[in-house]
């Protein structure tokens, strides 16, 4: 994992692609959100704010 991290980081800072940190991030969160809530009394009401 940390191999791929560092291959994202070298290709965006060689590219001058940073714009594509924060979309990165934001899927990370929100895949991570719904694995977390997956099997608790809370992912009903994730899942309706999306």
């Amino acid at each position: 994992m940390g191999e791929f991290v560092g291959e994202l980081w070298a290709f965006m800072k060689e590219r001058k692609k940073f714009w594509l940190l924060p979309i990165v991030l934001v899927l990370v969160l929100l895949g991570s959100l719904i694995v977390l809530t997956q099997g608790s009394a809370v992912a009903p009401f994730i899942y309706t704010l999306f």
